[in-house]
């Protein structure tokens, strides 16, 4: 019978335990839950402020508190888009230069084949050079001293050798 009772006490006292502490938990999650509503509560009011409602209710010292809050965060966007400028701008800089770069280059290239394509003007007396390595004096029977020599592939000087020459 005693070790009965022993075991009662024991179950007893457990079960007090596991009642105390939900007590407490329930008490602590009223009052958390509390301080949530209250902190959105305070949230919301401030946002409504922030949009430019409920005015009304505001003193002199609490408009110039949110007036200096706005002008903080009105800083701290236009600095960040002025950030975001910059840099697209010095991105399109970039990509113009690159273009422009692109563009002079196939410009040269252009030139360089026209020239390969256009007739060369020579002097009566310089010899022109075969494939073959044979050496030609060139006259045409052109009464000015010139002769004008089409390029044929591979039989020529090219034209930046002929500058040498001259």
């Amino acid at each position: 019978m005693e070790r009965i009772l022993e075991r009662y006490e024991r179950y007893s006292y457990a079960e007090r335990q596991v009642l105390a502490s939900e007590t407490e938990s329930t008490g602590s999650w009223t009052l958390e839950h509390a301080k949530l509503k209250a902190r959105l509560e305070v949230l919301q009011r401030n946002y409504r402020h922030f949009m430019g409602e409920d005015l009304d209710s505001l003193s002199l010292k609490d408009l110039q508190n949110l007036e200096q809050q706005l002008e903080s965060a009105l800083k701290h966007i236009r600095s960040r888009k002025n950030q975001l400028m910059h840099e697209s701008i010095s991105v399109l800089q970039k990509k113009v230069k690159e273009k422009e770069k692109a563009l002079a280059q196939q410009a040269l290239w252009e030139q360089q084949d026209h020239a390969l394509d256009s007739p060369i003007i020579l002097p009566h007396n310089v010899p022109s050079l075969d494939i073959n390595g044979s050496y030609q004096a060139r006259h045409d029977g052109h009464d000015d001293g010139e002769s004008l020599i089409q390029p044929r592939a591979g039989t020529l000087l090219p034209p930046w050798m002929l500058r040498h020459l001259n």
